[in-house]
C-alpha cells in the first residue's frame, strides 16, 4: 500500500468515528492488531475487542482531525475527540503491516489554561 493509500484509509477511518459507523471504523485493523492506552495501563488485542471497546463505551463521541503525518508503515495522527462535548486532545500512533494497522498507541491530554508565569508569551489558539 503507498502512502496516498494509507492516508485515504486513515482519513476514511476518523470520518467513521466521527459517524459513529463501529463495523467501517475498525476495517483498518488487523485481525490480531494490538491497541495500548499507556495512561491507564490497558492494552488491548485483536480487532474484534478493540471494536467491542469502543461500542460499549456510553459517551457520545465526536472527532475532529488536526493533521494526519507520516509515511510508510508509521503515521501519527492529531485530532480532538470530545466525549459528550468535552474535549480531550489525542494523539494516536498508527503501525501498518500489509496495508493495515497492526499496532496504535493513543496519548491523550485534557484542555489546562496557560499559565499566569507565561501570559505575555503566549498567543491563544483555538
Amino acid at each position: 500500500m503507498n502512502d496516498q493509500a494509507i492516508l485515504a484509509a486513515l482519513r476514511r477511518h476518523w470520518d467513521v468515528s466521527d459517524a459513529n459507523d463501529f463495523e467501517a471504523e475498525h476495517d483498518i485493523y488487523r485481525d490480531d492488531a494490538v491497541l495500548d492506552y499507556p495512561q491507564s495501563g490497558e492494552r488491548i488485542r485483536g480487532r474484534r475487542n478493540i471494536q467491542e471497546s469502543r461500542l460499549v463505551q456510553p459517551n457520545q463521541k465526536r472527532f475532529t482531525v488536526r493533521r494526519i503525518v507520516g509515511g510508510g508503515d508509521l503515521w501519527v495522527s492529531e485530532f480532538v475527540l470530545s466525549y459528550d462535548g468535552v474535549p480531550s486532545y489525542v494523539v494516536s500512533i498508527m503501525e501498518f503491516r500489509d496495508g493495515l494497522v497492526a499496532h496504535e498507541t493513543q496519548y491523550f491530554g485534557d484542555r489546562f489554561d496557560p499559565a499566569p508565569s507565561r501570559a505575555h508569551l503566549v498567543e491563544r489558539v483555538g
